[in-house]
């Protein structure tokens, strides 16, 4: 099938584009990543890459036109293919529109025209949405605004993991660890406080978790019905033909978006069903703190929870599989994770799994896989999530292990059904759900012409000091790379670090030695889950090292660091001594 080739939208404020030169003709072969045309917007030329492979069937505007954003400028399919009814210019198809009485679209993904809407039935829809979650609540409130009829369905709560018992609420729990570590340190930056006794008050620290989910999720529920989609209340089954079943109600979509997100995963050992053995969320409505927790996992929810619990003076032993913490991070951010929290009293197990629980008459007894035993009060399973399947049962998806495979539109192996977010196990992170659901929507009202770049994802650990990182850690580098430069700049040397009382952690940057581009960085430091963003801007862009050495960063500021850290991959780092 052919892939149809856009004008793109370059910045927020372009609204067209001038084609330069086409660097393909018409019949010539296309490799993705080739140069297929140079445009320019807003006195600034660009190089557009073909993100297909294929032939070059045909070119709707030669060089010279000015098109729109998003309009059709071309067709990339398989030698020998034929556009059949799309094989027209583009002034054709107006015609065409024009003659049978319909509104033109200006753009792929314009919205959906009035007599459209008018022709569906009650109970149908543009596109149905299962799940209430990032993918699902963005992909629905994205569908609207392209003017389609909506209709989302959610069985217990908007906002999915993230809101109710993921992000959100650990992100409240971890602010408390932060202000804790705060009152640790205020003598010694001569505020002495009437009292160094405190007390934690669980019923008054999870009423304010509440609170906070509730403000969001009432905030999405609004959004929706702001935007006209229609909600229904209930567990979803959904069909082959593209109807979707809540309780006693059915409704019809000419496309549907599963986004069903993700549910905790659990492993079968003895003694795992003990009532002392908690998830993540239940550990969330936890009103009593325990006097020891061991945590069933290194990943991100359980050092970051293992964190919060031990910041209110719990004993926390951490059990990890893998060599070390977090495993997924560049391993010299790892290693120094463990270091900072091994000094704030967290105990930390790697390369080692629980057996078998025994519930003693006051304690539970963990059997390590070493031959050792751990004791604990509670014990929070935190092995990581799992796509949440229920009600697509009677679908034959093709799938990937348990998950849903998709390609890069986000379409299922069913046409016009698509599976954005947790369900898919691409990126389990609610701002990669963000960009499949908006992505999904386009597609499923407007035909596949928009991919889900994911490559760029940033990810971050709440810790405090926090991680985050942005493309390849330097092992993986080095394999597909093989000679890379690293570059780094401790917080230490940072004047707003300094004065923060946070100059732990370090920016690491590793970048191609032939074209300084940035393959990856990794931040253990202050404010890392929001410098990480500039990186990902920066890669998303492909600007080279050379290039980010022309930028301003302000004085004093966290983010001066990352500069350092990408000045130093080429030597040129002020505050670094000379590289040998």
């Amino acid at each position: 099938m052919a892939v149809e080739i856009i004008m793109p939208k370059l910045g927020v404020d372009m609204q067209e584009g001038e084609i330069i030169e086409w660097k393909k003709a018409e019949g010539d072969s296309v490799k993705e990543g080739d140069i297929l045309l140079e445009i320019m917007s807003d006195k600034t030329n660009m190089e557009l890459e073909a993100e297909d492979s294929g032939t070059l069937l045909k070119i709707t505007h030669p060089a010279g036109d000015v098109v729109p954003v998003t309009e059709v400028i071309g067709y990339i399919g398989a030698e020998g293919e034929t556009l059949d009814e799309l094989d027209v210019s583009v002034k054709e198809a107006t015609a065409h529109l024009e003659s049978a009485g319909l509104e033109v679209p200006k753009t792929v993904t314009a919205e959906v025209s009035s007599e459209q809407k008018t022709s569906l039935a009650s109970d149908e829809y543009d596109v149905v949405v299962v799940g209430g979650g990032p993918a699902g609540y963005y992909a629905a409130i994205r569908a609207a605004q392209l003017g389609g009829k909506v209709a989302i369905v959610e069985k217990s709560e908007f906002g999915g993991t993230c809101l109710n018992v993921g992000c959100i609420p650990t992100k409240t729990y971890l602010k408390n660890a932060e202000i804790l570590d705060g009152l640790k340190i205020a003598a010694g930056r001569g505020i002495n406080l009437a009292s160094t006794n405190y007390s934690i008050d669980m019923d008054k620290t999870v009423d304010f978790k509440n609170s906070v989910v509730k403000t969001l999720t009432g905030g999405v529920r609004g959004l929706l019905k702001a935007n006209k989609v229609a909600i229904f209340d209930g567990l979803a089954q959904v069909n082959p033909d593209k109807t979707v079943t809540i309780g006693h109600q059915t409704i019809k979509g000419h496309s549907i978006i599963l986004a069903t997100g993700s549910k905790v995963s659990r492993i079968n050992i003895p003694g795992i069903d003990s009532p002392r053995v908690l998830t993540s969320d239940d550990i969330l409505d936890l009103r009593e703190i325990p006097k020891s927790l061991a945590v069933m996992g290194g990943g991100v929810v359980g050092i970051e929870l293992g964190l919060v619990w031990a910041s209110y003076g719990v004993e926390v032993t951490v059990i990890e599989m893998a060599d070390r913490i977090i495993p997924a991070m560049d391993k010299e951010v790892s290693q120094e994770l463990q270091k900072i929290l091994t000094k704030k009293g967290m105990t930390i197990k790697t390369s080692v799994g629980v057996s078998e629980i025994i519930d003693e008459s006051n304690h539970l007894t963990l059997k390590l896989s070493n031959g050792e035993t751990v004791q604990a009060d509670k014990v929070l399973l935190s092995i990581g999530r799992v796509p949440q399947m229920k009600g697509l049962e009677k679908l034959d998806l093709a799938m990937d292990g348990n998950r849903i495979k998709v390609n890069a539109y986000q379409e299922t192996s069913i046409p016009g059904i698509y599976a954005p977010g947790d369900v898919n196990g691409q990126k389990m992170l609610a701002h990669a759900a963000y960009r499949m659901g908006e992505v999904a929507a386009e597609n499923a009202l407007s035909g596949n012409h928009r991919k889900a770049k994911l490559e760029y994802t940033p990810a971050a650990v709440y810790t405090h000091p926090e991680v985050a990182m942005v493309g390849l850690t330097e092992e993986a580098a080095r394999e597909q790379y093989g000679d890379v430069l690293i570059g780094k700049s401790s917080f230490s040397g940072n004047g707003r670090a300094l004065a923060s009382n946070e100059a732990q952690g370090f920016v690491k940057v590793i970048a191609d030695s032939k074209y300084h581009e940035i393959l990856g960085v990794h931040i253990i430091g202050p404010a890392a889950a929001e410098l990480i963003n500039e990186a990902a801007t920066i890669m998303e862009n492909e600007l080279t090292v050379d290039e980010v050495a022309q930028a301003i960063h302000g004085h004093p500021t966290f983010s001066e660091n990352m500069y350092e850290a990408f000045l130093d991959t080429i030597g040129e780092a002020i505050h670094n001594p000379p590289k040998k």
